[in-house]
């Protein structure tokens, strides 16, 4: 017996969407794109702090709650910096250990971050573990 995980297929068809729109390599944040995952907001919420860090870098550390009934793994969250003008500097991917329990919170941490204005951290995209079992 093994637990089938339910892929939720925006993931998929936002990627598809990034490439062909010409956004840049597969993976990699458009302009405009800051999630794979319309509605994260109902499900997520994020609390995080930015800090100095070594050699003029900054470091986000956070955590993510769950407010959704399951858990949620594999789980990335977008990180873009932004300048005084509003224009991304740096931005990237980054995987939550683990992923979340459902109910529950995880810690995260973006580090070698420049210094900016403004940063913003947002769901980029998740996989909702099925409760579903096949024999």
């Amino acid at each position: 017996m093994r637990a089938v995980r339910r892929s939720v297929v925006a993931g998929a068809l936002g990627l598809a969407v990034l490439i062909g729109s010409g956004c840049g390599t597969a993976g990699t944040p458009g302009a405009v794109t800051t999630t794979l995952m319309t509605g994260w907001e109902q499900w997520f919420t994020l609390e995080w702090t930015v800090e100095s860090d070594r050699n003029d870098t900054r470091r986000i550390r956070g955590y993510i709650v769950n407010r959704h009934g399951q858990a949620v793994e594999p789980l990335r969250l977008l990180t873009r910096a932004f300048d005084a003008s509003g224009a991304v500097v740096d931005q990237r991917i980054q995987w939550v250990l683990g992923g979340v329990s459902g109910g529950g919170r995880a810690y995260f941490e973006i580090p070698k971050l420049p210094p900016a204005a403004r940063y913003v951290v947002t769901v980029w995209d998740y996989t909702v573990q099925s409760d579903n079992i096949v024999n």
